[in-house]
C-alpha cells in the first residue's frame, strides 16, 4: 500500500527536496511543481503573492512516517511561516512500480 505526501513550502525547498528525498527507500514518485499562495508565506515576491513548491510524494506505508519527517526537516517547516506538509490515508496500488 502506499500514501500520498503532499506539501505547499516556500519556492527554494522544491530543488532540495527533490534531491534529497527522490532517492531515499520506500518513495515511489516525486513530483514538484511552482505556482503562487497568498496566504503561507511571509516573503511575498509579487505583491500579495510568494511563490510556491506543490510537492507530491507516493511513498510506501512502511517507510511513511520517515519520508514525512524528512520532508518537515529538509523544508524547515519548523520555522513560522514556511508551508505546510500533510499525508493521505493509505491509497490502493494501481500503476505504481
Amino acid at each position: 500500500m502506499y500514501v500520498e505526501i503532499g506539501a505547499l513550502v516556500n519556492k527554494d525547498f522544491g530543488p532540495k527536496v527533490l534531491e534529497t528525498i527522490s532517492e531515499l527507500d520506500g518513495v515511489k514518485g516525486i513530483s514538484v511543481e511552482t505556482g503562487r499562495s497568498g496566504d503561507l508565506f511571509d516573503e511575498k515576491q509579487f505583491g500579495e503573492f510568494g511563490e510556491a513548491s506543490i510537492i507530491t510524494i507516493f511513498a510506501e506505508t512502511s517507510k511513511k512516517d520517515h519520508i514525512f519527517d524528512e520532508v518537515y526537516s529538509v523544508c524547515n517547516l519548523h520555522s513560522e511561516r514556511q508551508g505546510l506538509v500533510f499525508m493521505s490515508p493509505e491509497v490502493v496500488k494501481t500503476s505504481l512500480k
